[in-house]
């Protein structure tokens, strides 16, 4: 094992570069060094983070198919990132997600509906994927995509809390899949179009990030995500702030997605709520778009005309 160490102590590659490992110690799991012992410095290389590990660490390897470009076969058959109107292929879009963090967690809230092209394809389509009991991942844009890479970035997850004895941060989390992301841009293999949001707890508190299909990674208090979000983000600016209550935060997220579903063609159906707290997250409801609007929730009424009653000449009081 020391001979592991030492070889990369201090060592100068063929550009020149000297490597040095601090505090470095290694456990003794049972394998050799020539287990651990890469043919090469270029296997620590940092492509898209991953460098050139071995088949089965890091990013997974497809089989593509055989044409020249196949992100340009994807515009040409797909509308994943163009509008192309006589597209053979309609990729399901169209939604409503968001995410905000508080004193008291972080709230996740999306619709259930799923479109391609201009028909709703499905009522009740699962739009957070459960990462691990402390993570949440929101999906925007291609469904298949975005379900396919959470659902990876969790096996990620769980092996690297095998490794290191400890549950992953939501930044190293949120890294990889944008290091997955970075890797696979250009090749239509991405998350289509639009983009996630990794939200959890961990040492630091509670956390958002978002990625999108080109690596891209952003820390915030607030996001929302989809064709609805410009709708959500209306109600959500109005309302938000970081001392919100359990109530009043979980209130916010069920409005904001009922106004997005009421006023987006692409977003409705039901509004999935979770709430992620330190100690993990909890699924909060699954509440209908339409009872909302009608018989509001808990008393307490969801429709504009509702809300709005008596206040204006436009919209008098009940005889």
């Amino acid at each position: 094992m020391n001979a592991l160490i030492e070889r990369f102590s201090t060592r100068t590659s063929s550009s020149g570069v000297l490597f040095h490992a601090r505090n470095a110690s290694l456990v003794d799991d049972g394998l050799h060094e020539d287990d651990y012992a890469p043919q090469s410095l270029a296997t620590w290389g940092s492509t898209a983070g991953f460098g050139n590990l071995p088949q089965g660490i890091g990013a997974p390897s497809f089989a593509m198919p055989s044409v020249a470009d196949p992100a340009a076969f994807l515009r040409l058959h797909t509308d994943a990132s163009s509008s192309n109107p006589s597209c053979k292929i309609k990729i399901n879009h169209g939604t409503t997600t968001l995410a905000f963090a508080y004193q008291g967690g972080v709230i996740v809230a999306v619709d259930s509906r799923a479109t391609a092209g201009s028909s709703i394809i499905s009522g009740t389509a699962k739009k957070v994927i459960e990462i691990n009991p402390y993570l949440l991942g929101t999906m925007a844009g291609g469904g298949a995509d975005c379900f396919y890479w959470e659902t990876y970035l969790g096996m990620q997850c769980r092996l690297h809390e095998l490794r290191n004895h400890e549950r992953i941060s939501v930044a190293a989390a949120s890294k990889y899949l944008s290091n997955l992301m970075y890797s696979m841009k250009g090749s239509g293999l991405s998350m289509a179009c639009t983009g996630t949001m990794i939200c959890g707890w961990d040492k630091t508190g509670p956390s958002i990030y978002h990625v999108d299909s080109d690596g891209s990674r952003l820390k915030g208090d607030l996001f929302s995500v989809g064709s609805g979000s410009t709708f959500a983000y209306g109600v959500l600016d109005q309302a938000y702030h970081w001392d919100l209550t359990d109530d009043e935060a979980r209130d916010l997220g069920r409005r904001s997605i009922y106004g997005a579903g009421m006023r987006d063609a692409y977003s409705g159906n039901y509004c999935n709520l979770y709430h992620v707290k330190q100690g993990g997250w909890e699924f909060v409801g699954n509440y209908d778009l339409n009872d909302l609007h009608y018989d509001g929730f808990e008393g307490k009424s969801y429709a504009h005309e509702e809300r709005t009653r008596g206040r204006s000449s436009a919209n008098p009081p009940l005889p």
